[in-house]
């Protein structure tokens, strides 16, 4: 049994039709990359999957079990966690505290000293607030806040977005070391080149359907697949 498979997912934004039957599945350890044009549905099928927007149809099953309509607590604490494009770390608390925080009611949860082994800048910054943080920090703070909950799988919504290029080059040696170690990761990406460095494969949605779906050693060698559907 997969990890994660989605069958026949329909979300509304109010009375617009948003995602059309969306069918995606996710194996255990493996990282598959969502990818489309802006206004696709790609970080909506992810906040479907995590509850922040409640599906009207279809099924989510997360390990076996069916998530649809359940709230985003409940989804966390089976094992889900989401990293949001704003990020949303906590401004007025340090980064120390923001990663207790995270971890209080998590079933497992990883020691302090693990996360800063991953993401040293955040061990020099511990006692920084979350505002005083750059744009590249908080990304690190923020994946570093999902990780400590030991999630079972990771959805990363536009991890690289808006970052210089050195940093999204240590969160991509990052992720790549979560990966090999085993992380399951479903991510979406406009930076194509970058989450194709990730993923063993590809979905590629469409105004709200899935159009392609494809191994990702397929999609290098088939560059045109890309540019038919992202115009890349």
């Amino acid at each position: 049994m997969s990890l994660l498979e989605v069958k026949a997912l329909n979300t509304y934004y109010g009375d617009s039709h948003i995602l059309f039957d969306v069918e995606l599945t996710v194996e255990r350890h493996e990282v598959v990359a969502l990818l489309g044009r802006n206004g696709a549905g790609k970080s909506t099928t992810l906040k479907s999957l995590m509850g922040v927007v409640k599906p009207r149809g279809g099924s989510i099953l997360f390990d076996g079990a069916e998530i649809a309509g359940r709230t985003s607590h409940a989804i966390a604490q089976a094992g889900m966690q989401l990293v949001h494009e704003e990020r949303r770390v906590f401004g007025s608390l340090s980064v120390e505290d923001n990663l207790l925080l995270a971890g209080l009611t998590a079933r497992r949860r990883w020691p302090l000293e693990r996360a800063y082994a991953m993401f040293p800048r955040l061990k020099e910054r511990r006692l920084s607030r979350g505002t005083d943080l750059s744009g590249g920090e908080q990304q690190m703070l923020a994946i570093a806040r999902a990780l400590v909950r030991e999630p079972k799988i990771l959805l990363l919504d536009e991890p690289f977005e808006g970052l210089a290029p050195i940093i999204v080059r240590d969160l991509l040696a990052i992720c790549r070391a979560l990966a090999e170690a085993g992380q399951t990761i479903l991510v979406v990406e406009q930076n194509i080149s970058a989450a194709m460095t990730l993923a063993d494969r590809v979905y590629i949605l469409n105004n709200g359907h899935i159009v392609e779906s494809l191994g990702a050693e397929t999609v290098r060698d088939r560059p045109e697949l890309l540019h038919r559907h992202l115009g890349v």
